[in-house]
């Protein structure tokens, strides 16, 4: 029978997992990731587009891309919780955009993002991971999108009868 305590153990195993993981993409240390990834882990995320991750060597080519874009890439974990074979975590990432991102160029600047993951552990390995963070900011922040103005335009014009300016409603 699998105890309270047994679910203790296996969360605080898997969140251990996840913390190799982090470490082992902070240190690019692609055979230690080949480790706590499964060959058939798969990604999804809808931030990341597409085709998408669907293997631990597809992941191992988009973290080392990453650190071409990147080169001073930084993942922090902020918050890990555990629950049965999913470990949820808030991460930050932090980096210097110094190659060029498809389509946008070198920047020079440095970005900080936080984003959402959950991974699916079996057998101690990540198989499965699900990833979301919010790209307008981090394109705001490299300078590859502008914000257009948030003013609303006040007409010069008022109502002589109401001293309310026109299209402006209560």
């Amino acid at each position: 029978m699998y105890s309270e305590l047994d679910a203790c153990k296996q969360a605080a195993e898997n969140k251990r997992i996840i913390r190799e993981f982090v470490a082992a993409i902070n240190h690019q240390d692609w055979e230690k990731l080949a480790q706590v990834v499964s060959p058939d882990f798969v990604r999804h995320s809808s931030a990341a587009g597409q085709p998408g991750i669907k293997s631990r060597e597809d992941l191992i080519k988009f973290l080392s891309n990453e650190f071409t874009i990147f080169p001073d890439a930084h993942e922090t974990i902020e918050d890990l919780i555990a629950e049965g074979q999913k470990v949820a975590a808030r991460q930050r990432f932090t980096g210097t955009q110094t190659g060029p991102m498809g389509l946008f160029p070198a920047s020079g600047k440095r970005m900080t993002a936080t984003y959402l993951a959950i991974y699916r552990l079996e057998a101690g390995r990540i198989v499965e991971a699900w990833a979301e963070w919010d790209n307008l900011n981090g394109l705001i922040q490299l300078e590859h999108y502008v914000v257009p103005s948030q003013a609303i335009a006040v007409p010069e014009h008022t109502d002589e009868h109401s001293n309310k300016h026109e299209g402006i409603a209560d």
